[in-house]
């Protein structure tokens, strides 16, 4: 038997930058953009889908300064949990933020895990045909795989983090470099606005479109999740947060560029394996296959990181005596929070059973608006009132700036969302709130 006095196990720092910004960036990647390359062109009718994906890589520098601001200053497992918990103090309310972030991420982590194993399934279509059976299948069985892959001790995550993000970053690369010898300016760059009768149309469909680009950006913050196991995290969250935006906003406006360039706008929006595609046309069907497997990788990849870093927020919450003991527990051996990281395998496996893509991409951003982005806005502006002197290992420059115009952008995303959308983020909050007030009188205990 174990030596009762012997020190109870403890996450480890030893993430690096290179090793945190990986994570950050396959988070960000996954399967996302191969998918949404395709809505933003059909939501903007052509060369106008840049707007977009300019806009949604705004918001991801904007609203990660507040990420970098709160990650250096609270460096914890758990991000958003741990920033809550802080920012708004020890009475009810804030009692009741952290509480709703827990309850929506034990909802919103499972969904976006299903998503990246869905986005998997229908792209393996292009190699294998599959029936919708087989393709659910195959979604539940990524995600087991992914949970079986992630048991095992953060020095050698940190390592393949590192394999995968080469694999991510090189894949963009060739995707982009391979449309330059056929690249049409005159098709990229042309903007026809003339589909939008009014402005109210247009600025509908700039928020459904920058919806579906904020999608494909989310995982700048990842970093954030994994505080604790950051090696001098005041100086490396904020660096791994800026790094991972510059570079991917960097792919993704080169990426739909070379689409633009070389297909018409009408194709990419139909095609469901639209870089498959555009390969297949450039090169061979035998060069596609290739592509659609690095694309395959990439999924897996993504699903890998987002699945490691949400597993730490219920893990914090736990230790804090804010949500079920059990979460708070740690492999004996390899000190990583291992019922949590169960509970949410079981959770993504039902999930990417039951949704179908673009609704779980609506759903996983709208969802956590008002809450986590708009929440941590609002309270770091709050923090800055209220302890104007604290301690601020990083300070966002131009406060606030930065957070106000982050605020209105994600209010602008969250009004243009379909109605169904909208209700049902209310509907989940609501129903936090009524479970949380039954937990404070003690008809509901985490212990």
């Amino acid at each position: 038997m174990p030596d009762a006095s012997s020190p109870k196990p403890a996450l480890h720092r030893s993430l690096s930058l290179a090793q945190g910004t990986a994570i950050n960036m396959i988070d960000m990647v996954g399967i996302g953009p191969f998918l949404t390359v395709s809505m933003v062109a059909g939501a903007m009718q052509g060369g106008a889908a840049i707007l977009a994906w300019l806009l949604g890589a705004l918001l991801a520098y904007l609203d990660g300064m507040i990420w970098s601001e709160l990650g250096a200053r609270w460096p914890e497992a758990g991000g958003s949990y741990v920033f809550l918990r802080k920012l708004y103090g020890d009475g009810w309310f804030g009692q009741l933020m952290p509480f709703l972030l827990v309850w929506q991420t034990v909802i919103i982590a499972p969904l976006t895990m299903a998503s990246a194993a869905i986005g998997f399934s229908g792209y393996l279509n292009y190699l294998i045909p599959l029936s919708p059976l087989a393709q659910k299948a195959v979604s539940g069985g990524l995600v087991i795989l992914v949970v079986a892959v992630l048991y095992r001790n953060i020095q050698t995550i940190g390592k393949i983090s590192m394999i995968l993000g080469v694999i991510t970053i090189g894949t963009i690369v060739w995707i982009i470099a391979s449309g330059a010898p056929h690249f049409n300016r005159a098709q990229a760059f042309h903007w026809d606005l003339s589909g939008f009768s009014t402005c109210a149309l247009l600025y509908g469909a700039l928020g459904h479109a920058t919806l579906k680009t904020v999608y494909s950006y989310l995982g700048y913050y990842n970093v954030v999740n994994l505080g604790g196991e950051i090696k001098n995290p005041e100086r490396n969250i904020p660096r791994s947060i800026f790094l991972s935006v510059t570079v991917i906003a960097l792919l993704y406006i080169g990426m739909q560029w070379a689409l633009l360039g070389n297909l018409p706008w009408e194709t990419i929006a139909r095609s469901n394996f639209v870089i498959s595609t555009y390969i297949e046309k450039i090169y061979s069907p035998a060069v596609a296959n290739v592509a659609t497997l690095l694309i395959l990788i990439i999924a897996s990849s993504s699903l890998f990181s987002l699945t490691l870093g949400y597993s730490r927020v219920p893990y914090a919450a736990a230790t804090k005596g804010d949500f079920f003991p059990v979460f708070a527990r740690l492999h004996p051996k390899h000190h990583f929070p291992h019922v949590s990281l169960l509970v949410m395998g079981v959770l993504g496996f039902v999930f990417s059973l039951t949704f179908k893509m673009e609704k779980a991409i609506t759903a996983i951003v709208v969802t956590r608006i008002l809450v986590q982005f708009l929440g941590q806005s609002i309270g770091l502006i709050r923090w800055h009132i209220v302890q104007p002197r604290d301690l601020r290992p990083y300070r966002m420059p131009l406060f606030p700036v930065p957070a106000l115009v982050s605020i209105s952008i994600w209010l602008f995303i969250f009004l243009t969302s379909p109605i169904n959308n909208i209700e049902a983020a209310l509907g989940i909050i609501s129903l936090g709130v009524l479970l949380f007030f039954l937990k404070r009188a003690r008809f509901l205990t985490f212990r």
